[in-house]
């Protein structure tokens, strides 16, 4: 190569460049001010025109020429090339890819480039240091509608599946779909999910087919070849929906086992089960059924275990003669609770958050922490994987907070302050009160009220929560507020909104503090000795009876004492 010196203006841009689409205009303005300040450093490689002339063609380093012109500079050093051969596109693409990556569609374009030029894809791959695999997803969108790579361009790709489900359907198809899932204006982003699913419902795929060939043939199934799935998997399909439907339907008839049953699935793919029936997400017992169906979405036949609720035998009652006599109980009338599940998942939520900004803020002793940590660990969504036992759920994960109570010595090592961010960190982590498998139970109920997390719950004079109250606890909550009560239902929780807009409801059913026979009975459970005769449940139970106290069945009572105590903390 011979470093020359020329204008940059007179440069011309070389027509089959890898980048096309433009740059960002933040790294534009990066590379320009570079180039005011320091000049070019690294020179752009050009070749003579071959329509003749003295001109010159950019071979690659267009990106620099043209912040050069923006620079304002008359000169730059060039590096004149030698007539290119067919190594220049992929010495053009490899210098692209080392500087600001080629968005995926240049990328694809250059990779056509080179495969023209005789290039495999393994070869691609290992000049460029990439997966064959990432190659070959590239090459998916020669199948893919303009319009949707236009999108691409911004950088609003869709995943490899995605990508695969969209290439595979015709032109017409994704240009239909697209109409419908183009982005607007006011959302330039585009759900992949759903172009997506919109072009797979076309096609079922043969290796979710239980039938064999002798069933394909009777239906006049054709299997087609995705040319561009993984080599390692069955990527054969069929565009005929009915005819694979109605060959798994047939194989299902001749091959349904014992005490098994067909059964219908939903639009989501779902099984739906009998009436009052239960799944069964075990191993299913000996009375349990099975119900086999089709995947509506991928015409796959899958099945579930379910049991039936028993039968209820009719009470015998002796009438005067002495003569047993079947009679069928009477359902008293269903009575509404005066919370919804709704409502009861809202509280536990909220109890969750209060609970948890309690622990960050509010102020604690240190034998209290203590005490807290040690409840922590006895509650039931709590599990150690100690490799003592087999335990399936494994453990909280608390190692981000051990970690800053260890030095690079792998010692402890760690300040006062540390160590108590440290031990309310663990208490968020362990405690909670959500209604699902993370519920720490009673524990966490006496660790909120302990440190007044009543406070930090929020004004429930919603529309959201109030609509999950019944009436008469909506009535009863606008009585206790002051709030004259309406006929209509929705005119009362009106009212309770506009009444507290400035101020806060807490429900009763929110407070944390457990009443008195709960915490004993807690007690009673974990109260347990060992083969001394030394108790060791009791120090733990203890702890929380001194939180629960005696006036725990009274909620406003112990929301206000816990009220004058935090002020006085905080104060």
């Amino acid at each position: 190569m011979q470093l020359i010196t020329a204008d940059p203006r007179s440069l011309k841009d070389n027509p089959d460049r890898s980048r096309q689409s433009k740059s960002s205009p933040q790294s534009d303005a990066l590379l320009c001010a570079s180039i005011r300040a320091i000049g070019v450093v690294q020179p752009p490689i050009v070749k003579l025109d071959p329509e003749g002339g003295n001109s010159y063609v950019i071979v690659f380093g267009h990106r620099r020429a043209a912040q050069a012109i923006a620079a304002d500079l008359l000169e730059i050093p060039l590096l004149l090339a030698d007539p290119s051969d067919d190594l220049g596109a992929m010495q053009s693409f490899a210098e692209n890819i080392a500087r600001e990556p080629l968005n995926p569609v240049d990328q694809w374009r250059a990779i056509e480039r080179l495969v023209a030029l005789g290039w495999t894809e393994e070869s691609i791959a290992t000049a460029l240091a990439l997966p064959s695999r990432q190659i070959r997803k590239l090459r998916l969108l020669a199948n893919i509608l303009p319009g949707m790579l236009d999108q691409m361009v911004r950088g609003d790709m869709p995943n490899e599946q995605q990508l695969r489900t969209i290439a595979a359907a015709g032109q017409d198809e994704q240009a239909e779909v697209w109409k419908k899932y183009k982005p607007k204006k006011q959302d330039p982003q585009v759900s992949w999910w759903e172009v997506a699913r919109a072009l797979a419902t076309t096609r079922m795929l043969a290796k979710h087919a239980s039938f064999g060939d002798d069933l394909a043939q009777a239906y006049g199934i054709t299997w087609v070849e995705d040319l561009f799935a993984p080599a390692d998997e069955d990527s054969r399909y069929t565009t005929d929906v009915e005819a694979f439907l109605g060959a798994q339907q047939e194989w299902l008839a001749n091959n349904l086992p014992k005490r098994g049953s067909v059964i219908e699935a939903n639009e989501y793919g779902q099984a739906k089960l009998p009436a009052k029936a239960q799944q069964v997400y075990g191993k299913p017992g000996k009375g349990d059924l099975t119900g086999w169906y089709i995947n509506a979405r991928d015409g796959s036949v899958q099945s579930v275990a379910y049991r039936m609720p028993e039968a209820k035998k009719p009470k015998l009652v002796n009438n005067a003669d002495g003569i047993e006599t079947a009679v069928e109980e009477v359902k008293a009338p269903k009575v509404r609770p005066d919370l919804t599940q709704n409502g009861l998942d809202m509280i536990g939520d909220l109890r969750t958050d209060a609970l948890h900004e309690a622990l960050a803020r509010a102020p604690i002793e240190d034998d209290t922490l203590m005490a807290l940590l040690i409840l922590a660990f006895t509650g039931t969504n709590v599990s150690i994987a100690s490799g003592a036992s087999d335990n399936p759920y494994g453990h909280a994960k608390c190692g981000p907070h051990a970690a800053r109570l260890i030095g690079e010595d792998g010692k402890l090592s760690f300040e006062r302050e540390t160590l108590l961010q440290a031990a309310r960190s663990v208490l968020v982590e362990v405690l909670s009160l959500r209604r699902n498998r993370s519920d720490s139970g009673l524990i966490a109920r006496i660790a909120g009220d302990a440190i007044g997390a009543d406070q930090f719950l929020p004004n429930m004079a919603t529309e959201d929560f109030l609509s999950c109250l019944s009436r008469n606890a909506l009535e009863a909550a606008a009585e206790a507020a002051g709030v004259p009560g309406r006929i209509k239902v929705k005119d009362t929780r009106a009212a309770l909104v506009e009444h507290f807009a400035d101020g806060k409801l807490v429900h009763p059913a929110a407070l944390l503090a457990p009443s008195t026979d709960d915490a004993r009975s807690w007690i009673e459970r974990y109260s347990t000795f060992d083969s001394e005769g030394e108790g060791y449940g009791n120090d733990v139970a203890m702890l929380e009876v001194q939180h629960a106290g005696d006036d725990a069945m009274n909620p406003l009572a112990e929301e206000k004492e816990t009220d004058e105590d935090f002020r006085e903390a905080a104060e």
